[in-house]
């Protein structure tokens, strides 16, 4: 369930790169109804199949106020995250974005996981997330090596790339605390009460970019929402279900006493390897880049690789 979790959230901003010409913030609504569509749909089928444990709808009822506080902040912080990473994406690309934002929302998630619920061999989970943190600062630098013209621009990509991996960092404790705990909810109820989170962020937040876009392009009319073309909202709905489909299988890991939040959430964010490697090799991100450029990116993918081989083995190692 770790590695769906991380094939999910690696590739659904694929879905936004098949959009041409729709901006991320009118991408973004129906990024929303796909999140809540997942959750919808995992949680009556998954979430309510089997003999153990409360079923999904029973879940919700026995799921007392604080733990629904927990996951709707969770979902706030996630969703101002997430705008701010599609905004990155435009910006600077699927393989600056991801690696900058989630590498970094990696190492602030996993040590508040960690101090909230300590499973997992602390050497090889601390050593893993110190080779990730190398990781970002080379596959920064190979966006500064490929950028040659747009200078401004790309600083600006990248610190809010920064910005959207602190805040990204910051959501998966407050569902791990929704998940724990008496009166807790189970991980599709809770998954469920995120959404709704980020659906309650996401109308004033993103009407907000839409009037003062980040990259400083004209503002954006509802209007153009509703004139997009059909397969666009599709596209969109489909990128929400993907991330969706991750959070659930990446939250019901978590559960898991031997795993523990830190990993699952660590291992989860795998996804900077998978989109990365999106950008690269598929979208030709890197393609006319300078030769220097494209050794820090060989570099980043090693150091990456070996920074989540050693998370993986954190559980197995621990006693």
């Amino acid at each position: 369930m770790m590695i769906v979790s991380m094939l999910c959230w690696g590739s659904w901003a694929n879905t936004m790169k098949l959009c041409p010409g729709y901006r991320f913030q009118l991408f973004y609504w129906d990024y929303v109804l796909g999140l809540l569509a997942g959750a919808l749909v995992w949680g009556f089928t998954l979430g309510t199949m089997g003999s153990h444990g409360s079923a999904f709808l029973a879940d919700l009822q026995q799921t007392d106020a604080s733990h629904i506080v927990f996951a709707l902040i969770g979902g706030i912080l996630f969703n101002v995250a997430n705008l701010l990473l599609v905004a990155a994406i435009e910006i600077a690309g699927l393989a600056v974005a991801f690696p900058v934002g989630i590498g970094l929302a990696l190492v602030v998630g996993a040590i508040s996981s960690y101090i909230l619920s300590p499973n997992g061999n602390p050497l090889m989970l601390f050593g893993g997330i110190a080779l990730v943190v190398a990781a970002i600062v080379l596959d920064a630098a190979a966006y500064r090596l490929r950028e040659t013209e747009r200078r401004s621009l790309s600083v600006r990509g990248v610190v809010i790339s920064l910005i959207a991996g602190l805040l990204m960092g910051s959501f998966y404790p407050f569902v791990s605390r929704a998940m724990t705990g008496p009166g807790a909810g189970g991980p599709y109820a809770t998954t469920l009460v995120f959404v709704v989170g980020v659906l309650i962020c996401a109308i004033p937040f993103n009407f907000l970019l839409m009037r003062k876009p980040l990259d400083g392009s004209a503002p954006l009319a509802f209007a153009e929402y509703t004139a997009a073309r059909g397969p666009w909202h599709l596209w969109g709905i489909l990128g929400g279900a993907i991330w969706c489909t991750g959070a659930i299988f990446n939250f019901v890991s978590s559960r898991a006493h031997a795993v523990g939040p830190a990993v699952s959430y660590s291992i989860g964010q795998g996804a900077t390897m998978i989109s990365a490697a999106w950008g690269v090799f598929v979208w030709k991100e890197f393609a006319d880049a300078p030769r220097r450029s494209k050794i820090f990116l060989a570099w980043m993918f090693i150091l990456f690789l070996g920074g989540l081989s050693a998370i993986a083995l954190a559980p197995i190692l621990w006693r």
